[in-house]
């Protein structure tokens, strides 16, 4: 029963054959995590991440540092710079103090966003020295 090789009725989908890493709620994490497989987070992480996939803020998540990665889903509260390639989400009662660099954004109603956006392919691709300069009238 528990040692059948064959799984019936399997709902588990992965598109690369690997589980996403899961920072559970409860778990403070102090420190940097790089990883190439999808990332949720429904503790405190107090780092950057560097992501490979994609990055899921769940509601109680909180992120203190930066988040690079290919998609990045905000329910959560994020306090530093999102980068995400392709997508970034700002769903539900999130908070995000900090700017965001994207090639699509996507922002619902009750979420809360304070901080700079560039969006575009061209502009996800400038290299981490590059900030985001405020602007200044000539």
């Amino acid at each position: 029963m528990f040692n059948n090789p064959k799984k019936t009725g399997s709902t588990e989908k992965s598109s690369s054959g690997s589980a996403a890493t899961l920072v559970s709620a409860g778990t403070t994490l102090s420190g940097d995590i790089n990883s190439d497989t999808d990332l949720r987070i429904d503790g405190t992480v107090k780092g950057n991440i560097q992501c490979a996939a994609k990055v899921v803020v769940g509601t109680n998540g909180v992120v203190e540092g930066d988040i690079t990665g290919v998609q990045a889903d905000i329910v959560g509260k994020v306090t530093g710079t999102i980068r995400a390639k392709e997508l970034v989400q700002l769903r539900g009662e999130c908070i995000v103090t900090g700017n965001l660099f994207a090639g699509k954004l996507q922002v619902e109603p009750t979420a809360t966003f304070n901080g700079e956006c560039r969006m575009g392919n061209n502009i996800v691709e400038m290299k981490k020295e590059n900030k985001l300069a405020p602007a200044v009238a000539k």
